[in-house]
């Protein structure tokens, strides 16, 4: 096993780990943390769902390019991706330890959130999400392959209509002004806004 394989599988390792330590934790609580797909129609179920399918194929694609340990880059770039990987699983877990017993996967209008945006949601309103997109480029740049790569932009692409067609429109309805005002101040992925614009 090379360094490469090593430090893929304990991203995986930390960053899968945090996600199933919290629900674990949620559960143990009374809090049901998975609600992908559930009590929606049309666009947003399809969305959830689809996404639901797709972030189960990701990890089985990055494990098995993990084993075959082969890569269409050179190796400079295989180091651009651990770089990437570390910063994604990082983010992510510092998402998930701020949002505290307000992350879910997926949106619940019965259950009750407040919005957070302190901690790391001060320079991106969706943390968890770009957590998700760093670990899927950075593993992608260390072990490339064309179906890894269709299904981690697959996921990516995802990702970004769960953001735009489902996350923001809950939010909107659920905290109203609060949100619009955090809109004005945060982007959507990282940095901080100076325009009064939001997007």
């Amino acid at each position: 096993m090379n360094v490469f394989q090593v430090l893929a599988l304990a991203f995986m390792l930390l960053f899968y780990g945090c996600y199933g330590l919290k629900m674990l934790n949620q559960r143990n609580h009374g809090i049901k943390t998975d609600h992908m797909g559930e009590g929606k129609v049309g666009l947003p179920r399809g969305i959830e769902i689809s996404l639901k399918v797709v972030t189960i194929l990701v990890p089985i694609a990055e494990l098995i390019s993990i084993a075959m340990n082969t890569s269409l880059l050179p190796t400079w770039m295989r180091w651009v991706g651990v770089c990437i990987g570390a910063f994604g699983v990082a983010v992510f877990i510092l998402a998930v330890i701020t949002m505290r017993d307000s992350w879910r996967a997926g949106v619940s209008k019965e259950e009750k959130t407040e919005l957070v945006t302190s901690g790391i949601f001060q320079i991106s309103r969706n943390p968890a999400f770009l957590g998700f997109d760093m670990l899927y480029v950075g593993i992608l740049l260390m072990f490339f392959n064309i179906p890894l790569c269709i299904l981690s932009l697959l996921g990516g692409l995802l990702f970004h209509l769960q953001i735009v067609n489902v996350e923001e429109d809950f939010l909107l309805q659920e905290f109203g002004e609060e949100y619009v005002q955090y809109k004005k101040s945060v982007c959507r992925y990282l940095g901080k806004r100076f325009s009064r614009s939001a997007s």
